[in-house]
């Protein structure tokens, strides 16, 4: 079994074989950083608190949030965000509809409608449909943890504006290339199964790493 570093290493060869475009984007820019993690609960309620919100306003929120728990560094469990109410979750600075999707996250775990431990097993599309059954989190969060948590190589995030963007200069389109002209593209360059490094280096070539 190839270890992760491994397979970075394969997905490299095989872009830069077929696609002249990434070819080039692997030459200029440095090795996939990808890596994959288990804190699984942390990152989807990070994830739900930092939407449309700048790093450090979104920070300074999370540092909050964890002092209601009586530690700013120290992640709460399910159990004791249940524990709270809304009012008391918002004078983190959630929003109130915030507080209800991070409420509504620790209720699929607590109760057991998402299982982190059963994630390594389940295909891309099991584990999309048990995460965007929560308030909150849609496909575009749901492509991020699937490529920045679990490091699932073969993730195109097709509503992502920033490879959108990306695969419009990159490939001349003439306007903002839509889901299915997307997976076109990746389909005549090859890029499966490592859709996920070709987006990366995609971001990296607008200098705008996403942040899950």
């Amino acid at each position: 079994m190839p270890t992760f570093a491994e397979k970075l290493q394969q997905a490299i060869k095989h872009l830069s074989q077929n696609d002249p475009v990434m070819a080039d984007l692997i030459s200029r820019y440095p090795l996939c950083q990808i890596q994959p993690h288990e804190n699984y609960y942390q990152e989807l309620v990070d994830a739900i608190i930092s939407q449309q919100l700048s790093v450090k306003a979104a920070s300074s929120i999370e540092r909050k949030f964890c002092a209601l728990f009586g530690n700013e560094t120290s992640f709460p469990q399910p159990s004791e965000i249940l524990e709270k109410s809304i009012d008391e979750l918002r004078t983190a600075g959630l929003s109130r509809a915030k507080a209800t999707y991070v409420q509504d996250l620790a209720r699929h775990v607590q109760e057991g409608e998402i299982t982190f431990d059963r994630f390594p097993d389940l295909s891309n599309d099991e584990i999309i449909k048990e995460l965007v059954a929560v308030k909150g989190i849609g496909e575009w969060t749901a492509h991020m943890f699937l490529i920045f948590s679990l490091g699932r190589l073969d993730v195109l995030p097709v509503g992502d504006l920033g490879i959108r963007n990306g695969i419009k200069l990159l490939y001349d389109f003439d306007h903002l290339p839509k889901p299915e002209e997307m997976r076109a593209i990746a389909a005549q360059n090859s890029w499966q199964p490592y859709e996920s490094v070709a987006s990366w280096y995609i971001w990296q070539s607008l200098d705008n790493v996403p942040k899950t």
